[in-house]
């Protein structure tokens, strides 16, 4: 396990937003104060003052912040995401702007990652946290009211276990509140062909709070008691039209947004107003930690890990099960010096951080082949001597995954592989 204080961000939200400018102050407002440290936020050609009113946030380190034109861009996203940031996040959540993550069962005023912990604790392959959506009607609303925020307009919700079918030309199809949405961690995250849930490297899965697996996009029994994903699907009605108008990051065809659908998700038996209660508990021991202390603290870790890693008196055994530790620390090495070119101490991080890489090469795991060869092109272009003892390792390594991948019939996996390898050794 990766120290926690070695990394940037503690948890941070992947969201591709657009024409989310009127609620997107409150979303990030609301999810700093339970424990987000940190947004990557993509724009899909938002028309409205959306980038207008996340700039502050940039400005203040809080948001990086990127434009994606085309349609369709929400899988592609997340794979941006994972592959650039994975290891500057211990976790990483993805949601929509109309979700907020709502940590239920806790100590009065807990933040999200004290509930993921606890659970993804208790299960050694567990790398994600599914969690149920709660969705939210309009209260009777038929006008958009922008004067208040989401949370405060609609508290009026479908009951906890509510779920159908509907059946469109013959194929049922669930709805309601079997959807999930997924905090992962990233490091273990092979791809996203979902926006409700990650294929994980071999022998990881996601669980619910009861630790039971999960493997689908939507699963019963739903389970609410420690942690929800407050879904506010309609708002009001305008609101839910405006947002057929503008369409959909994830599909190309926007279907769901019909006035069929406004009347099956206009639900609002429920009256819940918990998250409200929560900001405000929340709100009273609320406190950021500053970049100057938060870069002192992963300096500090980075500094006691790479010791352990390069002396001469550290045993053999102690590398083994370390490779996610020391690309780790390569990844925040070179962020480091990235973002101070000056400072030549963060270059021999880096380099040291490439060693440790190599050391960590026995007795490595399937999970941590995986992961190696999914940083191959960052580690590969780095101007270190040991990058290239790296390269011929990665060879060999390769050839023995292509072992497993043949033996298991993996096809596509082998395939892959291979092209890989023989690119390493034109290199």
């Amino acid at each position: 396990m990766v120290d926690r204080n070695l990394f940037l961000h503690d948890l941070a939200i992947v969201a591709i937003m657009k024409c989310e400018g009127p609620y997107i102050k409150e979303w990030l407002d609301y999810h700093l104060l339970a424990g987000v440290e940190h947004f990557y936020i993509y724009d899909n050609e938002s028309p409205d003052n959306q980038a207008e009113v996340v700039a502050p946030y940039v400005e203040a380190g809080l948001v990086d912040y990127f434009l994606v034109p085309g349609k369709a861009m929400q899988m592609a996203v997340y794979k941006d995401a994972v592959n650039r940031f994975k290891f500057h996040c211990r976790y990483m959540a993805f949601i929509d702007g109309d979700e907020f993550i709502y940590p239920k069962f806790n100590k009065q005023g807990g933040i999200i990652t004290e509930v993921v912990d606890e659970i993804l604790s208790q299960n050694p392959n567990a790398a994600g946290l599914a969690i149920h959506w709660q969705i939210f009607g309009s209260n009777g609303q038929e006008r958009a009211d922008y004067s208040c925020g989401v949370l405060e307009r609609f508290t009026r919700r479908a009951p906890s276990d509510w779920f159908v079918s509907t059946n469109t030309q013959g194929i049922l199809y669930p709805k309601g509140n079997c959807f999930i949405k997924s905090i992962v961690n990233p490091r273990k995250v092979n791809f996203f062909d979902d926006p409700h849930k990650a294929n994980y490297f071999e022998g990881f899965y996601s669980v619910d709070e009861h630790s039971n697996k999960v493997v689908n996009s939507a699963c019963l029994p739903i389970v609410t008691e420690k942690i929800v994903v407050n879904h506010y699907y309609t708002k009001s009605r305008e609101e839910y039209n405006n947002r057929n108008i503008r369409g959909r990051a994830s599909k190309i065809i926007n279907s769901n947004y019909n006035k069929e659908g406004f009347n099956r998700s206009d639900r609002n038996e429920i009256f819940d107003d918990g998250i409200l209660k929560y900001r405000a508990a929340r709100a009273d021991l609320f406190s950021l930690e500053g970049s100057g202390e938060k870069f002192n603290r992963v300096l500090e870790t980075l500094t006691k890990i790479l010791s352990a890693y390069v002396s001469d008196n550290t045993p053999r055994e102690f590398f083994i099960g370390k490779m996610e530790t020391a690309l780790t620390c390569r990844a925040v090495s070179t962020y480091l010096r990235e973002k101070f070119p000056h400072n030549e101490r963060l270059r021999i991080y880096e380099e040291a951080s490439l060693a440790a890489i190599l050391k960590s090469l026995d007795g490595i795991k399937l999970s941590d082949t995986r992961l190696l060869i999914s940083e191959l092109p960052n580690l590969l272009c780095l101007p270190y001597p040991v990058v290239k003892e790296i390269r011929n390792a990665a060879i060999e390594i390769i050839s023995l995954t292509m072992d497993f991948m043949r033996k298991n019939e993996f096809w596509k996996d082998f395939s892959d592989l291979d092209l890989l390898r023989r690119l390493l050794r034109n290199i």
